[in-house]
């Protein structure tokens, strides 16, 4: 297999089910040129799945000696998948900004509803039509439109270099209202999306965690040849939280890009992003 690399990985400092060295090494196992480890970052209160303030100077720690440590078998870089929650809590804050990191991923997981409660959309469909029932009043499309103007407000924002699962939103949504990817605004919104993505030369991943099992990326494959036109440049991840699914859909993933006109993807390497040919 080729193009073994992967930026979008949790473990034990987040939701991930392994600590990171079993990651680094498995990863050596497969042949990976390079890895990532991106935890999910702290936000301003406790959740099960995000890091806590006061251990990330432990996360920091453990990832330099780990990348010395194997410095002569892969080239390791360290990075967190940041929320955008609301103008105080997101990629471009300052606290995030002054970190060490090698790379952070932008990502919205989190909506507020109109009463002010914070709520995780980032669930099974089922459980997604009973959050909208129960905080939206049903309304998909409120839900949707409020969804995307998030990612558009993170992406002027800024703070990050890779967009984590563009358009994960689709798949529950979808199954909410089977045709909603069909429908002209639904289109228009994603499209101004991924345009605006395009003009802030940001990377967008091609997420392949649910493939196998959902039987779609994130974003869809839909917008692979819209976003080929745009000059986007594309990596594949497949955002692990365990060490034996690093690989998950890759070679699903690269050969859906190949049939999109993509030649290459953006790898890690000499210490900064590269171009490198799908082979």
């Amino acid at each position: 297999m080729t193009n073994l690399t992967n930026y979008h990985s949790h473990c034990l400092y987040c939701d991930g089910r392994a600590n990171m060295e079993d990651f680094i090494r498995f990863a050596i196992s497969e042949g990976f040129t390079s890895y990532g480890i991106s935890s999910h970052a702290p936000l301003p209160f406790s959740t099960a799945w995000t890091m806590e303030w006061d251990r990330m100077e432990d996360y920091l720690s453990e990832f330099f000696r780990l990348k010395k440590k194997y410095a002569d078998k892969i080239e390791l870089a360290i990075g967190l998948e940041i929320d955008y929650l609301n103008e105080d809590s997101n990629p471009a804050s300052s606290r995030f900004r002054e970190l060490p990191l090698d790379y952070r991923i932008g990502s919205v997981h989190m909506l507020y509803s109109p009463e002010g409660k914070i709520v995780d959309i980032d669930t099974p469909a089922a459980h997604f039509r009973e959050l909208v029932d129960a905080h939206f009043d049903g309304d998909l499309d409120f839900v949707v439109r409020l969804y995307y103007k998030n990612l558009l407000h993170m992406v002027e924002l800024g703070g990050f270099d890779i967009v984590g699962h563009a358009d994960k939103m689709h798949y529950n949504a979808s199954c909410y209202r089977p045709g909603l990817l069909d429908e002209p605004w639904y289109d228009a919104l994603v499209r101004d999306y991924f345009a605006a993505i395009a003009r802030h030369g940001y990377i967008v991943e091609i997420n392949t965690k649910a493939y196998h099992e959902l039987g779609t990326f994130y974003p869809n494959e839909r917008y692979f040849n819209f976003l080929k036109d745009l000059g986007i440049r594309v990596q594949v991840n497949s955002d692990a939280h365990y060490p034996e699914r690093i690989n998950n859909a890759r070679p699903e993933g690269l050969a859906a890009l190949k049939k999109a006109g993509f030649t290459s993807v953006v790898e890690w390497h000499g210490g900064k992003w590269e171009d490198r040919g799908i082979l």
